[in-house]
């Protein structure tokens, strides 16, 4: 997968793996976020590796991150977004969501999926609907994996 990368104003996007604050992702997704808490760096490590990862940065400093994990071919799965708190309410979450879904690796996939508590809104203004068919949907769900 080729790199690509963004600007709006001050902000830029980019897939580059070599650019992405590993300790960063690894506070915010095991301390804030409720999906991954308590997550070891290790994990966090491994599923970027595996995956089309973007992040957002402002003056060379990350600030957000979004993971796609994905054959590249027919699925992809929509994961670990987030924007650190000190940016939300600039409209940062929307363009990031934008650029993944313009990603050329991205385009033709048959089904994008993604699990969300409480980001509806921001994922139905890209195009996400909820499942129309999900009984056809199984999952096995670890409650708690990491601890704590």
């Amino acid at each position: 997968m080729q790199i690509q990368e963004t600007q709006r104003g001050d902000y830029f996007i980019s897939t580059d793996k070599s650019k992405l604050d590993i300790v960063f992702i690894h506070q915010f997704l095991s301390t804030e976020s409720y999906w991954a808490k308590n997550i070891p760096i290790d994990v966090v490590k491994k599923s970027i590796e595996g995956s089309l990862c973007f992040g957002l940065y402002l003056a060379g400093r990350q600030i957000g991150f979004a993971r796609m994990i994905t054959d590249g071919a027919t699925f992809g799965y929509l994961c670990d977004v987030f924007i650190d708190n000190a940016h939300r309410g600039k409209g940062l979450s929307k363009w990031l969501m934008q650029t993944v879904m313009q990603h050329p690796d991205l385009q033709g996939l048959r089904r994008i999926s993604l699990a969300t508590k409480d980001a509806h809104g921001l994922y139905e203004q890209i195009g996400f609907k909820p499942l129309n068919d999900a009984d056809r949907f199984m999952q096995i769900k670890r409650e708690n994996p990491y601890g704590g």
